[in-house]
């Protein structure tokens, strides 16, 4: 079993940032790849912002647009996502998935973080 852990979340202006912090423990050495996931209803599905890879390959949603960084610390065991530039569009809850090697499917979920952009 994997646990995830987010944190960070909070409530800023546009333009403003954020970091998010997900805490991984349990069987770390099973996971492939960490992403963070956003779900704002009423869309349905949760959207990929970003993932990073055990060897540290990044990938991003396109309505990033170079806006959010992702990283992983493996001496803490977490995986950080920097939101720069947020707009009111970014607000959303922000989860933490964990994938096994040779899936697509997200196997381990956090609890979520609410990030909310207001002016």
């Amino acid at each position: 079993q994997v646990q995830l852990v987010e944190s960070g979340g909070g409530s800023v202006q546009p333009g403003g940032s954020l970091r998010l912090s997900c805490m991984i423990s349990g069987q770390i050495n099973t996971i492939y790849s960490v992403g963070w996931f956003r779900h704002d209803p009423p869309v349905d599905k949760r959207a990929l912002v970003a993932a990073i890879t055990s060897d540290y390959s990044t990938k991003y949603g396109d309505f990033v647009k170079g806006r959010f960084t992702i990283s992983r610390d493996d001496s803490t065991n977490t995986v950080n996502l920097d939101l720069n530039h947020l707009e009111i569009g970014d607000t959303a809850t922000y989860y933490c998935g964990a994938v096994r090697p040779y899936s697509t499917t997200v196997a381990y979920w956090g609890q979520g973080t609410r990030v909310t952009v207001s002016s």
